[in-house]
């Protein structure tokens, strides 16, 4: 098979990845895409930084054999813990991780603080903090832990009353108060982008990794000389390692709305 023709591979610890692969879907439409989506041993959010390395592995292995001629690995806690590594291992493929969009909400200048919803992981992690030191005389940023706001996404549930109590006790310190932006720095996050929405006001802006990591992942391809230019429209594989009807009903719902193929 020509490379050119070859599948994008994206990785993330459940569904949550999918809002990325959506904004490649979009960027890309000609492209074809596997998606691995690891359920059964989420949330990485929880985990030990060794425990999420070797898991990331396993993914990207899997997503190898398939031919994958790039990687994707959309999920901030695994890229925190794996895509230095994972690159030295795999020289000749594109790897591209995904990370808190926190330059772009630095640059829109907005007064109040900026807030970055977050897995514990990714806020413990080193990359995150050099991130947050490198703005940390450009803007007030507070960081968010969200435990378990991902397992609602996991379940299906990106509405509904338990998410929007959530949402209103995380932010019922910030009651009045302005807030400047918020980032989404879990790929679950964007499926609730609009319960915060609703709950906070449209004013907020209210950024995610999504789009800038599918640009740096058409960039990558082009340098490569790997974009797919069939006239065809690319098609998606989804797998998850829960291997159950429901996760893949899920999964198929997230990324296409009502709409399942």
């Amino acid at each position: 098979m020509d490379r050119k023709n070859r599948p994008i591979g994206f990785f993330d610890s459940g569904v949550g990845g999918l809002s990325v692969l959506k904004e490649a879907m979009k960027l890309m439409p000609k492209e074809h895409y596997i998606y691995f989506g690891d359920s059964k041993n989420a949330p990485y959010g929880v985990r030990e930084v060794e425990d999420v390395r070797n898991l990331t592995y396993k993914a990207v292995e899997f997503l190898m054999k398939k031919g994958t001629k790039a990687i994707v690995i959309a999920c901030n806690t695994a890229t925190s813990a794996a895509v230095a590594a994972l690159r030295i291992t795999y020289p000749g493929i594109p790897i591209v991780g995904i990370e808190p969009a926190v330059k772009p909400a630095v640059n829109l200048k907005k007064q109040g603080p900026i807030i970055i919803m977050a897995t514990p992981v990714t806020l413990r992690e080193k990359k995150f903090n050099n991130l947050m030191e490198k703005y940390r005389n450009q803007a007030e940023i507070i960081p968010m832990p969200c435990p378990g706001l991902m397992d609602f996404i996991e379940s299906g549930k990106i509405k509904g009353k338990e998410v929007e109590e959530y949402i209103r006790h995380k932010y019922e310190d910030f009651n009045g108060n302005k807030i400047g932006a918020i980032v989404l720095g879990c790929t679950h996050y964007p499926f609730i982008k609009p319960v915060i929405e609703d709950i906070l006001g449209r004013d907020i802006p209210i950024i995610d990794g999504g789009l800038g990591t599918s640009i740096e992942l058409m960039r990558r391809l082009e340098i490569k000389g790997l974009i797919n230019d069939s006239v065809m429209e690319g098609n998606v594989e989804i797998y998850n390692s829960l291997k159950e009807e429901n996760i893949l009903k899920i999964s198929k719902k997230l990324l296409y709305g009502n709409d399942c193929r």
